[in-house]
């Protein structure tokens, strides 16, 4: 199931794609079909759980049917939202996740190359996040060295803390496409990740997720990213030093992970700032990320 938050004519909502393409808004399908709606927004949604899976599959359903046409548009007349608009807490990230990244990142600063013994944590604030196509302003009063990375985002369903690896996926929802845009200036500057990578719209999030059954091993995605067309990023979420189960495990320990927590697991070798010369973002410039069977994500470069 992919679901997928919008607005339509100035009103937001939230539904699911359908097989056909088009658009099922899920509050509107369940007051027209007479039953409870599955949640207020896409955070109600995910918190419904099992009960509000099984009432959108059975609105799905009826709309490919051909019932509930009220509740159904394409996909066109609609703009798409980042799927969790605006997260309830920031979301949390997973810093040099990947060998080759690590290793870029220690010869673009001349060091020897050191592995990151456990998960390296950093979080971007709720204002960072925006939608597919949405633009990210290269504002040079900020920063002049504004980077991209791509990342598999992995949405939290059940709340939990202290969970094992072993019980890891119980607590996902499903997965999106999420850029960590990064000002790696001022990620220099103050000798730590956030402030680099916490700036407003730095968080572009989408186009939508896509629920946990429909990818039943994340370990066979593949992570590309495109700068004007260019191929400057491509791995396998395999080739994570620490997988999902790790990430949750290490996250949750004393930690409560609740539904709607976006977990961005980190990114493979092939940013900007590694690059030789290195290769800063600049305004006019169009950055795509795409996971397979997740979907592609982009995001314009416009400037002050």
């Amino acid at each position: 199931m992919r679901l997928i938050s919008f607005s339509r004519g100035g009103a937001a909502s939230y539904g699911l794609i359908l097989r056909e393409g088009k658009v099922l808004d899920l509050p509107k399908a369940a007051s027209l079909s007479g039953t409870s709606s599955p949640g207020a927004n896409m955070i109600a949604f995910i918190a419904g759980g099992a009960a509000a899976l099984a009432a959108a599959r059975k609105l799905e359903q009826a709309a490919g049917d051909g019932q509930l046409s009220a509740a159904v548009c394409a996909l066109p007349e609609v703009k798409l939202l980042a799927p969790i608009p605006r997260p309830l807490k920031n979301v949390f990230c997973v810093g040099r996740n990947y060998v080759d990244h690590v290793a870029e990142g220690y010869r673009a600063r001349g060091a020897e190359v050191k592995l990151p013994e456990a998960p390296q944590f950093f979080t971007k604030p709720p204002t960072a996040v925006i939608g597919p196509d949405a633009d990210f302003v290269i504002d040079t009063k900020v920063s002049t060295k504004f980077d991209y990375e791509v990342e598999l985002g992995v949405i939290i369903g059940p709340t939990g803390r202290d969970i094992p690896a072993g019980k890891a996926f119980d607590h996902v929802f499903g997965y999106t496409v999420i850029n960590d845009v990064t000002a790696r200036d001022l990620q220099r500057r103050h000798d730590q990740w956030f402030k680099g990578k916490g700036l407003d719209r730095s968080c572009p999030m989408g186009p939508w997720i896509v629920t946990k059954d429909e990818i039943p091993d994340p370990t066979e995605l593949e992570l590309t990213l495109t700068v004007n067309g260019q191929e400057r990023q491509r791995a396998k979420v395999s080739q994570m030093i620490f997988n999902i189960p790790k990430i949750i495990e290490s996250l949750s320990a004393g930690l409560t992970l609740e539904a709607g927590d976006v977990i961005a697991t980190g990114t493979p070798s092939g940013v900007g700032f590694a690059m030789d010369p290195p290769q800063f973002l600049k305004p006019g410039d169009q950055v795509v990320c795409e996971i397979t069977r997740i979907g592609k994500l982009a995001t314009p470069m416009t400037g002050t």
